[in-house]
């Protein structure tokens, strides 16, 4: 359908370009942290959501491509040029921008595109596995640590990483939640979090 967009109301093209951008834009700004299961396959912009998740889990039935190319445009669409290079290399993102070219499943994994790989029928449980060992964190810590990891892969150097760093570590642990965090660990116990 979006071919079909494209040719015949460019203006609304237009306008739809921009939603997924600011959506791909927005994904990656989220202050909670966003996992994408592919389950079968995630082409052009369904790669590119996948590309700006924080973590990607994959059935062993999955592809991903980088559809735009196949298609008469550039690959280099709704951030798909920041975080492919970011996440595989340059040669590897070259390679798959440039060709259109599928990635299975097992080849995602070798390069560090997903985290993991199962069974297609257990994709939902790990899913829910990950958030919900990610919800045991206090709310802040899991934002901050976000935040801090989108700084420090673009930081200019060291220095600057670990300022983000401190910044983080100071803001987090003024809260009612380190608090809990530091009692409950002494105590041998899960943490209650308030978000506090």
């Amino acid at each position: 359908s979006d071919l079909w967009v494209t040719s015949a109301l460019p203006e609304l093209s237009i306008r739809l370009r921009s939603h997924s951008t600011t959506t791909a834009r927005a994904s990656a700004d989220c202050r909670l942290t966003v996992s994408e299961s592919p389950r079968i396959a995630s082409c052009g912009g369904g790669f590119a959501f996948a590309l700006a998740s924080d973590v990607r889990i994959a059935a062993d039935t999955a592809k991903m491509n980088a559809a735009f190319i196949k298609l008469g445009l550039s690959a280099c669409d709704m951030g798909t040029s920041y975080f492919l290079p970011r996440l595989v290399g340059t040669s590897v993102a070259s390679e798959l921008m440039l060709t259109g070219k599928f990635i299975h499943a097992d080849r995602c994994l070798s390069t560090n595109l997903v985290s993991e790989v199962v069974p297609e029928a257990q994709l939902l449980e790990t899913g829910k596995r990950y958030a919900q060992e990610m919800l045991l964190a206090s709310p802040m810590g899991l934002r901050l640590t976000k935040e801090g990891l989108n700084v420090a892969i673009d930081a200019p150097g060291l220095e600057a990483a670990i300022a983000i760093e401190n910044r983080n570590q100071v803001l987090c642990s003024r809260t009612e939640d380190a608090k809990e965090g530091m009692r409950a660990f002494i105590e041998k116990r899960p943490p209650v979090y308030q978000g506090r």
